[in-house]
């Protein structure tokens, strides 16, 4: 079961303090995919403790976690409170190839908006 490294960087988020985007600030993320570029639900039942999940920030140190399926829905877990855990949007329904784009909810639960700028063999 081949995993990927998925590199995702902040898109253009009009009416936010992120307008123009930012490259520096993101997630990277290791996890099967489908032939059609999905998270492979079935291959991540098999590995799920090396589907990791890394978000960086120019202004704060990375934060290093899980990506956890729960209750049909997948999120990503740093190992805080339930509460605490980042909840992305419908990540299951994305598809994770260069150039498309992912809503992922923020701490706060804003909706912001990434581009996926690599898909590597991890």
């Amino acid at each position: 079961m081949p995993l990927s490294r998925i590199v995702m960087r902040l898109a253009r988020n009009p009416g936010t303090e992120f307008a123009d985007g930012d490259d520096h600030r993101g997630y990277a993320l290791v996890a099967p995919l489908t032939a059609d570029g999905h998270l492979d639900e079935a291959a991540y039942a098999k590995a799920k403790d090396v589907c990791l999940v890394r978000r960086f920030a120019p202004d704060e140190d990375p934060v290093d976690g899980h990506l956890v399926r729960s209750r049909s829905r997948w999120a990503f877990d740093y190992g805080q409170a339930e509460d605490a855990d980042e909840e992305p949007f419908r990540l299951g329904q994305h598809r994770f190839a260069v150039g498309e784009y992912v809503s992922i909810a923020d701490e706060d639960g804003r909706l912001l908006t990434y581009k996926v700028t690599e898909v590597t063999p991890a």
